[in-house]
């Protein structure tokens, strides 16, 4: 079982900063591109970031040049830096991996962690 859990959300001041982590666990895996997505509240779910196994890094134009997600190859883990944090980006903020398995047959299967909130408010 491959298995995502996000941490570091709570509340932040705008302006302030926060960053999340997510650490990915279990066996026999690699990963193939990791996300950052986030719901609000009557919302649908939408893509805050992404990064692939090369490198490469997407963001949503709301944004750019506010949150950094980088990775740790030696963790397994995939963070998100939210610098000057504004009340809409008040939501939950899921993790999301894109996983395959040589030694169990399969590619590009999605996981998604449980999401932790983030609540940007004075």
């Amino acid at each position: 079982q491959v298995q995502l859990v996000e941490s570091g959300g709570g509340l932040v001041q705008p302006g302030g900063s926060l960053r999340l982590s997510c650490v990915v666990s279990g066996s026999a895996f690699s990963i193939d591109a990791t996300g950052w997505y986030r719901q609000a509240s009557g919302k649908e779910r939408e893509l805050v970031a992404g990064i692939t196994s090369g490198g490469s890094t997407n963001y949503a134009d709301s944004v750019k040049g506010r949150f950094t997600i980088s990775r740790d190859n030696a963790k397994n883990t995939v963070y998100l830096q939210m610098n000057s944090p504004k009340p809409e980006d008040t939501a939950v903020y899921y993790c999301n991996a894109e996983i395959s398995s040589s030694e169990y047959l399969y590619w590009g299967v999605e996981v998604w962690g449980q999401g932790t909130l983030v609540t940007v408010s004075s």
